[in-house]
């Protein structure tokens, strides 16, 4: 036990250095100079850096100061240790290993953009695949979301960072400034997306139909992808029947369609996104994080 307590810290330091270091590049190297605020505690960090010169790691920490304590009494002590340790170390990276010897880009506007947005959604990401946060905007979502329980957390966080994005405009002085920073958040919330949830995004269909041996059978032949049957009820006629789901590729979807209006023209058909398919014809499903 002792000994898998310490594999756990020990990868979660790791992923804290590895994203702390890569969201110190993204922040000093591409996003500062172009007087953007990217959202979260080290947007406004970032704001706040121009109106006090005080280094941006240091801002970030202190910002979110207020919110741990804040988290720790409504959110609990665990999940609020896990940040502040995360935080702790970013700021240290930030402000006594980046700032002081890392250049900065000053190339083109737009390609500060986007690689500063990459680079932080590859940071969040590593630091979310322990259970931990950044603080900030994560935090300030959470709280929204005691009084407003019905409220998405994505919402809720692009509500919170939607604010600092706005007030960005004010301290900058200019709708660029704004503009800019909310191409970098779109960016960087893409990219954690994509390295959580993989870019294996496939189609899953539900077909409620009279038919559903027919519309299996020519869906295995022709496309060659498995098929369940679910049993079920109509609530208007209350006929048993049979409901056909089948997960395909996205290029698949089209013949899949015309399968199933061929076979039964009155059938009615669910289509949905699956963000992750492991298994026979997908993703190997052995590996572990």
């Amino acid at each position: 036990m002792e000994k898998m307590r310490g594999k756990e810290l020990a990868l979660d330091l790791l992923a804290d250095v590895a994203g702390g270091f890569v969201q110190a590049v993204a922040l000093h190297c591409f996003i500062n100079n172009i007087d953007i605020a990217p959202g979260g505690a080290s947007g406004m960090a970032i704001l706040l850096n121009r109106l006090t010169n005080l280094p941006i790691g240091t801002l970030t920490f202190l910002i979110n100061i207020p919110l741990l304590i804040a988290s720790w009494i409504y959110l609990g002590k665990e999940k609020t240790i896990k940040t502040l340790k995360t935080v702790a170390i970013m700021t240290v990276i930030l402000d006594g290993l980046v700032t002081p010897y890392f250049p900065v880009y000053s190339g083109d506007k737009m390609v500060s953009c986007l690689f500063g947005g990459v680079l932080i959604g590859i940071s969040l990401a590593v630091i979310f695949m322990r259970g931990s946060t950044t603080g900030g905007g994560d935090i300030a979502a959470k709280l929204l979301q005691k009084y407003r329980p019905h409220m998405q957390t994505g919402k809720a966080i692009m509500a919170t960072d939607l604010v600092i994005i706005l007030l960005s405009m004010v301290v900058f002085r200019n709708i660029e400034s704004g503009l800019y920073g909310l191409i970098n958040m779109v960016v960087g919330t893409y990219v954690i997306d994509v390295i959580l949830y993989g870019m294996n995004k496939s189609t899953m269909i539900t077909v409620i139909t009279e038919k559903p041996k027919e519309i299996a059978d020519e869906l295995m032949d022709e496309l060659e992808r498995g098929c369940t049957f679910l049993k079920s009820e109509g609530a208007y006629r209350k006929e048993d029947g049979k409901t056909v789901i089948c997960v395909l590729d996205r290029k698949q979807f089209y013949k899949a369609k015309k399968i199933v209006y061929d076979i039964d023209p009155r059938a009615f058909m669910i289509v949905s996104e699956a963000q992750e398919v492991y298994g026979e014809g997908f993703l190997d499903s052995d590996w572990e994080v």
